[in-house]
């Protein structure tokens, strides 16, 4: 059944997006009136949702790679969800691009200090510090460039490949088979390098914000958050399909394994979250113990809060097998734990960046329902682009009969 966004579904992410723009621009004037700290405020901003829901993107082509790999039968009949939702990397990429330029040119916009020569390299001026200069061999803008750009050449090259292939699986059913085999040798090999790119990305773009700070969990951490809130989407987007009448095959079995994802992917970015923190506290070594004394001093109802709620809630309320099944309880639930990884984002670029004279208001909300806008009307145009079922594929039966 071929998929088309509704002219309700059509306004309300142009509202959206309106609103977002509006509030958005209250928070620049607001920002001007306050003469000073316009330029760094918008840019950590756009660099929080730039990376959040590029983040999302990349997580849901890690899900499609890794189920891919293991040639998992069930999620067949949601992969086009998958795919739709991976389809905002190009996108994705470009904002990150964008950003990262801007704050190149801006000499890092006091968001990323080792972008700055005085701090770095120019051993005369009263900006230079020792310690992040010694970070110099890694730190540096030609390195982080070839970086940044190996990353996204690799991400775009797979998520071409694999969304090209899955359409090819519909138009030519005699190669279905050995299109399945190509991408499940594609999927294992993207798994080798997002092992290490996971990682590597997450320490440039996110944890080199606090550079004199480093966590061997930091990547880890990320990814799990990233994961965590791709199967939300994920979720949340087979919900909506199924309330319009689209999907008829998708059983409650399928709703319940994308409930146990979110459910595990919770727990997983729990571990991560008090690991990092529980070592870093029993150590007490200061140049370690100064990322949390930062964010506690100054975010601490926000850094525990999403703590609790992405930990707590999904404990409480998604335990029980019925609750992975039920609409309402997945949706409400899914909200909750978006919106709260979405702060997790706001605090670790926030902290790093402007530290105790970060504010939350107009700019704020505006620039996330700006992307939340936008990156879920590219979701849905891009469900447009395909049969909601890939009907080729050579395990479509077993997960059309997939029973928990």
């Amino acid at each position: 059944m071929e998929f088309q966004v509704s002219n309700k579904a059509k306004l309300w992410t142009t509202v959206l997006m309106v609103v977002g723009i509006v509030f958005t621009g209250i928070g620049v004037v607001m920002a001007m009136g306050e003469g000073g700290h316009l330029g760094q405020k918008f840019m950590a901003n756009m660099l929080v949702n730039s990376f959040f829901f590029f983040a999302i993107g990349i997580s849901a082509m890690f899900f499609l790679a890794l189920q891919y790999a293991t040639e998992t039968a069930w999620f067949v009949a949601v992969k086009r969800i998958v795919e739709a939702i991976a389809g905002y990397l190009p996108i994705g990429m470009g904002f990150m691009l964008v950003t990262l330029l801007t704050l190149s040119f801006m000499h890092g916009g006091h968001v990323y200090m080792w972008m700055d020569s005085d701090i770095m390299t120019n051993v005369e001026s009263d900006h230079y510090d020792e310690l992040a200069a010694g970070k110099g061999a890694y730190l540096n803008l030609p390195f982080f460039w070839v970086r940044t750009l190996v990353y996204f050449a690799v991400y775009y090259l797979f998520w071409k490949g694999f969304r090209d292939r899955s359409l090819q699986q519909d138009a030519n059913p005699a190669d279905a088979v050995n299109l399945h085999f190509l991408n499940y040798r594609r999927g294992a090999l993207f798994l080798v390098f997002f092992a290490v790119f996971s990682s590597t990305s997450a320490w440039d773009w996110i944890m080199s914000i606090d550079v004199h700070w480093f966590s061997t969990l930091f990547g880890w951490y990320i990814f799990a958050g990233a994961w965590c809130s791709a199967m939300v989407v994920m979720v949340l987007t087979t919900l909506y399909l199924k309330k319009l009448g689209y999907l008829p095959k998708v059983n409650e079995s399928h709703i319940h394994d994308l409930g146990k994802w979110t459910f595990a992917t919770s727990f997983l970015w729990s571990y991560m979250f008090f690991s990092q923190y529980m070592l870093i506290w029993y150590a007490n070594i200061p140049e370690e113990t100064t990322y949390y004394l930062m964010r506690i001093e100054n975010y601490k109802l926000v850094y525990f809060g999403m703590f609790f709620v992405n930990f707590v809630f999904p404990m409480l309320v998604l335990m029980s097998r019925d609750a992975k099944r039920n609409a309402g309880i997945l949706t409400v639930i899914g909200i909750i734990i978006l919106i709260g990884h979405w702060l997790d984002a706001w605090v670790m670029v926030m902290g790093g960046s402007m530290g105790p004279t970060a504010s939350f208001g107009p700019m704020e909300l505006g620039l996330g329902l700006l992307f939340t806008g936008l990156f879920v009307k590219i979701i849905l145009n891009n469900l447009t682009k395909a049969a909601l079922t890939s009907v080729n594929d050579p395990f479509l039966d077993e997960s059309l009969h997939h029973e928990i």
